[in-house]
């Protein structure tokens, strides 16, 4: 099934957690930032961004189109503010990214499942603490219907789910 941009959320947990300006694996994650802003910006799709952000550049952008709570990744679902804001924008299907996979991301996306939400996981923003913990965390959570994929991934479904050629055909010169 494809996911429907229309009731869609992307929440971003901890995205600077592991990670410094000196990280080997940053470039491509600005990659994936950078698209992931454009994408809800020409999707319309509304973000919240749980935790530690900062002190990225590309993180202070997307935070402009997002909704920034100050709370701890395990307790997003008894926060008011998040449930409340899900509820309010008919959210159906819920795109984690972050770190920890294998703690708070794993935690929040059982939770999420838990209340009927249809969960993905976007593998080219998460990070792990321990990486042999990666494939373990990602076959449990496949076991219920938690599925990985990618901001690329994500948007071309988006723009093939609206039925707009125009908009797919944007979406496609964007990933070249």
């Amino acid at each position: 099934m494809l996911a429907d941009p229309r009731h869609s959320r992307v929440v971003l947990i901890n995205m600077t957690r592991g990670k410094t300006p000196a990280s080997a694996g940053l470039a491509p994650r600005h990659v994936s930032f950078s698209l992931l802003q454009t994408g809800l910006e020409m999707f319309g799709v509304a973000s919240t961004v749980i935790g530690e952000c900062q002190p990225f550049e590309i993180m202070q952008k997307l935070v402009h189109s997002t909704t920034q709570l100050d709370v701890d990744a395990l307790s997003i679902w008894r926060d008011p503010r998040f449930t409340d804001n899900l509820a309010s924008r008919e959210t159906g299907i819920i795109f984690f990214g972050g770190g920890w996979l294998e703690e708070d991301i794993f935690i929040a996306a059982l939770q999420a499942v838990e209340r009927g939400y249809d969960v993905r996981l976007l593998s080219d923003l998460i990070a792990t603490r321990v990486d042999a913990d990666r494939s373990l965390a990602l076959d449990r959570m496949a076991l219920h219907g938690i599925l990985a994929t990618t901001v690329r991934q994500m948007l071309l479904e988006w723009a093939v789910c609206l039925h707009d050629p125009l908009l797919t055909q944007k979406v496609q010169q964007l990933l070249l």
